[in-house]
């Protein structure tokens, strides 16, 4: 059942207009990363010899945002938002200038880990902070807010991406974002640290954090699990089932007690955003490529597929947001679930069947729609389902299983592709990866049947 929503009135007047404008910058500034990068990452791939390495530089990133999501949560609770964000938007902003100055495929992939990294924190301490200083009914329009800062990004970023790409260098992808995310932190922190800092500090003294080590772990199993299945041997069969081990010790220190009870509540909620984020992150790293390599688009088209996502993830976090739609909140995760599901398994049909390439936009916008609902709905979900002293605590849970998810299944993508491209049969190779993606979107939906009776939209 949810507990009782605490009373607020809001951000305080001088500083909730700053604090809410900023926050949507900075997310701007992370999704102009997200898009642009997605977008050249094919030439980097191919200009650093580094196509066996083309999954990590998305998982590594995802793996990066699993480990910074609990070591996030636990400095919010401990130093309020203010000091973890702008230390999350410092490393981020490191992670850019290691990757645009990278001369290997493997530097390259270290500077999009030092990326998740930050982003993580970045993540979690704005999850934190729109939980204090948002009342109850504010918090699913601050989410519609947040998700619609994506869309302006993904309309221009793939466009310049391609610009930079073939006119300067697939370099000048990462330097640009800096400027960007300097205007953003400039915004955000100064009304962070006014709203939001002591009452972080006075308000999570008694919630128990979720352990280090276990994140650790959880990060190096889903990196064993990656890495096993790459090598086809035994050797990879033990690095995987030492990665399961791994993320089976450490999950129980990182979720919300009475998690593994599985009842209705949060853990289906938490399970439907992991799933969810892996199904639709791991189809997104492998659309681009499918479509320069198997259909022969250019990197501008390939990249407009995300924007056209970003635009149905917007739409659908509006929609979540609107009072007129009174649906129960379990109920839109149940649509959302559904959308991602039919979006990823459409384009899976495409990369099989090889009909009109323009289904690809079609399928990518479903989708897209369908994480908007869901991933709106499921984080205000779990800010009903949480005591005022466990938002942090469950928050991290949350923005833990989304990065683990996306992680792990653009992992388990990366291990299918590596294993069928050998046989040279592109349309083998990327109906496998999307066809897989489609699988766990289908166990997302099921996931979402369990949440139970969660409020009003």
């Amino acid at each position: 059942m949810p507990v009782p929503r605490e009373r607020r009135t809001g951000p305080p007047a001088p500083s909730g207009r700053a604090l809410t404008v900023g926050l949507c910058t900075a997310v701007a500034a992370v999704a102009f990363e997200s898009i642009s990068v997605a977008t050249a990452m094919p030439a980097a791939a191919r200009e650093l010899d580094g196509l066996d390495l083309y999954a990590w530089a998305f998982s590594l990133f995802l793996i990066g945002q699993l480990f910074a999501t609990v070591a996030g949560g636990r400095a919010c609770d401990r130093l309020g938002p203010a000091r973890p964000m702008a230390g999350g938007l410092a490393l981020f902003a490191v992670g850019l200038v290691v990757a645009a100055t990278a001369p290997t495929m493997q530097q390259l992939v270290v500077g999009r880990l030092l990326q998740g990294l930050g982003s993580g924190v970045v993540s979690v301490a704005m999850y934190v902070v729109i939980a204090q200083v948002y009342d109850e009914r504010r918090r699913p329009r601050m989410f519609s807010y947040i998700s619609s800062a994506w869309v302006l990004p993904s309309f221009v970023g793939p466009v310049i991406s391609a610009w930079l790409t073939h006119h300067l260098d697939w370099r000048w992808v990462f330097w640009a974002v800096l400027p960007l995310l300097a205007v953003g932190a400039a915004m955000m922190l100064p009304p962070v640290l006014r709203a939001a800092d002591a009452p972080a500090r006075a308000g999570h003294r008694s919630s128990r954090p979720a352990a280090l080590w276990a994140a650790g772990l959880a990060a190096l199993g889903a990196t064993s699990v990656q890495l096993g299945g790459q090598h086809l041997s035994r050797l990879g069969l033990l690095l995987g089932l030492t990665g399961v081990v791994l993320v089976g010790v450490s999950l129980p220190n990182l979720m919300p007690r009475g998690f593994f009870r599985f009842g209705p509540g949060l853990a289906p909620v938490i399970v439907v955003r992991t799933l969810l984020a892996g199904a639709f992150f791991g189809a997104e790293s492998f659309v681009p490529l499918m479509l320069v390599e198997q259909r022969d688009l250019s990197l501008l088209l390939a990249g407009t597929t995300l924007t056209v996502g970003a635009v149905g993830w917007s739409a659908g976090s509006w929609l979540q947001s609107l009072r007129p739609l009174r649906l129960r909140r379990d109920r839109v995760i149940t649509a959302g679930a559904a959308c991602v599901c039919a979006g990823v398994g459409l384009v899976a049909l495409v990369a099989w069947a090889q009909p009109w390439v323009g289904l690809v936009a079609v399928a990518w916008t479903l989708a897209g729609l369908g994480m908007g609902l869901a991933t709106s709905s499921t984080s205000v979900a779990t800010m009903d389902l949480s005591e005022p002293v466990e938002q942090g605590r469950n928050a991290s849970s949350l923005q833990f299983g989304e990065a683990f998810g996306g992680g792990l299944f653009v992992g388990v993508g990366g291990t299918v592709f590596a294993a069928l491209r050998p046989t040279g049969d592109l349309t083998l190779v990327f109906g496998s990866v999307l066809s897989t993606m489609a699988v766990v979107a289908v166990l997302g939906v099921l996931v979402s049947l369990r949440t139970g009776r969660t409020g009003r939209t």
